[in-house]
């Protein structure tokens, strides 16, 4: 049996040894290959293993997840999207709704999109202050400037509070829309090329504490507040 786990906090080839190391001595791995591109390990098992038998003995800096199984080559996935990514539409659901009641005596939909933006990014980054060690790590698996520039993945929680205390306080409004614009737009293309490159990782939009999987959701909603920001600009 062969099974496709997601392993966060790899970064180079040392960590794919450790991690293969660790994880060939569990009994019942049989072998171990590990794409550190993807961040995944695909284990072949005599016997199906609890995920917390593998958690044990790897370090703290990587965290592991059941990716999809291959029985009698039939994939199957352990959860379904809509149970993996619920907290993501729960907050958005809350979000929408408090920038509606902020604004729904006085009705504008500017005023709405900005009390949105700055709900967005004060929520965001407050699960990214979580973990603020384990963040970066996450984060430049598919952010192009964090993957080159690692000090970005540190500073970017921090970006997006001042954002969401600007767009709150309605203080340079235009200024904060442009940095959205690009620092947003830098992250929606790393994430539709690991869409396009079928990664398996982790979204970190919400840091490391809630622990969910890349996939279009992710997409949509860099875009609603690339729309968003561009819609304010040009109003």
């Amino acid at each position: 049996m062969q099974q496709t786990y997601s392993v966060m906090g790899m970064t180079c080839q040392g960590c794919v040894a450790s991690v293969k190391e660790k994880l060939s001595k569990v009994d019942g791995v049989l072998d171990v290959v590990i794409d550190l591109e993807k961040g995944e390990a695909q284990l072949e098992l005599a016997n199906p293993l609890p995920l917390s038998r593998l958690k044990s003995v790897l370090p703290e800096k990587y965290s592991i997840e059941e990716g999809h199984v291959i029985l009698d080559n039939v994939a199957t996935i352990g959860k379904s999207k809509w149970e993996q990514l619920r907290p993501l539409f729960l907050i958005f659901v809350y979000l929408f709704t408090a920038a509606f009641l902020l604004n729904y005596m006085n009705w504008s939909v500017g005023e709405a999109m900005l009390d949105f933006m700055g709900l967005f990014y004060i929520v965001f980054s407050f699960f990214k202050f979580l973990d603020l060690k384990g963040f970066p790590e996450s984060f430049r698996m598919y952010d192009p400037l964090a993957k080159s520039l690692p000090v970005y993945g540190w500073i970017y929680p921090f970006i997006e509070l001042g954002l969401g205390i600007l767009f709150l306080m309605r203080i340079q409004i235009s200024m904060a829309l442009w940095i959205t614009v690009v620092i947003l737009g830098i992250t929606t293309i790393g994430v539709a090329k690991a869409l396009l490159d079928r990664k398996s990782i982790r979204c970190a939009c919400l840091g490391t504490a809630l622990k969910l999987p890349m996939t279009e959701a992710t997409f949509i909603e860099n875009a609603i507040m690339l729309v968003m920001a561009f819609t304010m600009l040009f109003m």
